[in-house]
């Protein structure tokens, strides 16, 4: 056995999102509901966004199966690194918590090439350098001749539970107000957005100036390390600006209806409501 673990896991990436069903186009067309959803890979005639791995139902893997799987083989993970769109999200940080200590990922869409890894790939070996990764990630993708697009941020999963607690206070004293949806920092391509930057959403949830202050020590201390260009890229819209960006998402606030119900089944949102 290795004295320490790490993992890199590559492919497309949806955040927390379960698997979903996989439904015919003929179906799709004539669908309101949540069978007529259109992932990020299927628009095509734009930059190609990080696109390996399923696209069905029967190839995708819950977070809380990969949770699973690591704790029933008795490992806790240095790092897990998701070379994956849209998976620095606070609700995939939780679930993972007690299976990894570090969490290195992109809370948007990731351009196809992927991580810079002939960059970045020392910083990861050994005793990992974070700022070092985020630096290089930065180098790279601000650059990057095709499309100077790119988000990356590390999350210390020692801190969730204190996030966690925090936000269960908030969630006790305030209730978000759909009519500031449009106010806040979108980090997809979608309609209605399914991923907000966590801290813009949390700044519009409190409305006290003390308790706020208390929540941004702790986020800094939950996402030490992050890193953006000016605007990222979404295969749906484009590129889209970045004005606020804490390095990581949530989808409490989100009303899209792929997410509606399911997302009070999360690990995080029954820790924070």
């Amino acid at each position: 056995p290795a004295l320490t673990y790490a993992m890199i896991i590559g492919g497309h990436g949806m955040g927390w999102l379960p698997v979903y069903p996989t439904y015919p186009t003929t179906v799709r067309a004539l669908s309101t509901s949540a069978s007529s959803f259109k992932n990020y890979w299927e628009y095509e005639g734009t930059f190609h966004t990080r696109f390996f791995g399923g696209t069905t139902g029967k190839y995708q893997t819950d977070i809380t199966t990969l949770e699973e799987g690591i704790r029933n083989a008795n490992l806790k993970m240095e790092y897990i690194l998701f070379d994956n769109c849209y998976m620095s999200q606070i609700e995939v940080a939780y679930e993972l918590r007690n299976v990894t200590d570090y969490m290195i990922a992109s809370p948007t869409e990731i351009m196809a090439y992927g991580m810079p890894y002939s960059i970045i790939g020392e910083y990861l070996l050994g005793k990992p350098d974070y700022e070092a990764v985020c630096n290089g990630f930065y180098s790279f993708y601000s650059t990057y001749y095709e499309a100077p697009y790119g988000t990356l941020a590390v999350t210390d999963c020692s801190e969730l539970t204190s996030t966690a607690s925090l936000m269960r206070e908030i969630n006790s004293l305030y209730t978000f107000d759909t009519a500031q949806l449009d106010s806040l920092q979108r980090m997809d391509g979608y309609d209605p957005p399914i991923f907000y930057d966590y801290g813009d959403y949390v700044a519009h949830l409190c409305k006290d100036e003390e308790l706020l202050m208390q929540f941004e020590y702790r986020l800094n201390r939950t996402v030490p390390y992050k890193t953006h260009t000016k605007e990222f890229y979404s295969k749906s819209k484009g590129a889209i600006p970045i004005n606020v960006y804490s390095g990581i998402t949530t989808s409490d606030p989100s009303i899209n209806s792929r997410v509606i119900n399911d997302k009070t089944k999360t690990s995080w949102y029954k820790a924070t409501h």
